[in-house]
């Protein structure tokens, strides 16, 4: 209601009828009376209106049929009744004065209002930045350690199988190899599945655990093949044996 767009010919109206029905023509008056609208515009429209209104007529200065005596107190009723005008238009001045500086008190308060949202929105934006920074940071951070635990992985398998083919070929020493390696597989395995959870929460991608199964699934096809090498070495060793 306080937004209400009122016009000219509502104040006009407005300040009329209470004029007619004899209540002070005030800004909230009028304002009542038309349900609503800015306090500066009806300010502006009830000025007009009040500018283009006769001046109220002084009573007419007749000797009342009495004596002398009551002359003196007829003097003063009429001063009176002459000043009444002018005091109804100071009143309603005030009046006015007070409502306008309601209005503007009111709009000062929600200005303070409208600006602290704005500081508490831009204090949200910044805070939600930070955290975004830091989750980008462990997401750096967590691809950076997948990759050096791939990579340790990867060379620990060629180095043990390496290591393991070199030494007497013994059916108890290469059961001890495959067991190492496969509790290896599985430890480093493990690690990740925990590594990609972690990332997982944070980023919410799923697509990384079928990445990291392939690659487990990948490291196997290497042990089976450092397995069959192993083999071929263990035949090759056990023909030049049998040439000895």
């Amino acid at each position: 209601m306080a937004g209400l767009d009122v016009t000219r010919d509502d104040v006009v109206a407005a300040a009329e009828t209470l004029q007619q029905d004899g209540a002070p023509v005030t800004i909230d008056a009028v304002r009542a009376a038309i349900g609503g609208g800015a306090v500066t515009t009806i300010h502006t429209h009830l000025a007009e209106w009040r500018a283009g209104q006769a001046a109220p007529a002084a009573p007419e200065a007749v000797l009342p049929p009495a004596l002398l005596a009551e002359l003196s107190r007829w003097a003063q009723d009429y001063a009176q009744q002459a000043g009444a005008g002018t005091r109804d238009a100071l009143a309603r001045a005030e009046s006015d004065n007070a409502a306008l500086l309601r209005s503007g008190e009111q709009l000062e308060s929600e200005r303070a209002a409208l600006s602290d949202e704005i500081a508490s929105a831009d204090a949200a934006r910044v805070q939600a930045q930070l955290v975004a920074d830091e989750r980008n940071e462990e997401i750096d951070r967590l691809n950076a350690e997948l990759r050096n635990a791939r990579q340790v992985a990867a060379d620990a398998l060629v180095g043990k199988a390496k290591d393991q083919l070199a030494i007497d070929g013994k059916d108890a020493q290469l059961a001890e190899l495959r067991q190492q390696i496969e509790r290896y597989v599985g430890s480093t395995a493990a690690d990740s599945d925990a590594r990609l959870a972690a990332q997982m929460e944070l980023v919410g991608i799923k697509t990384e655990r079928d990445n990291l199964a392939q690659e487990v699934k990948d490291l196997r096809s290497q042990l089976d093949a450092s397995r069959s090498e192993r083999s071929n070495l263990r035949a090759e060793l056990e023909v030049l044996r049998s040439r000895k």
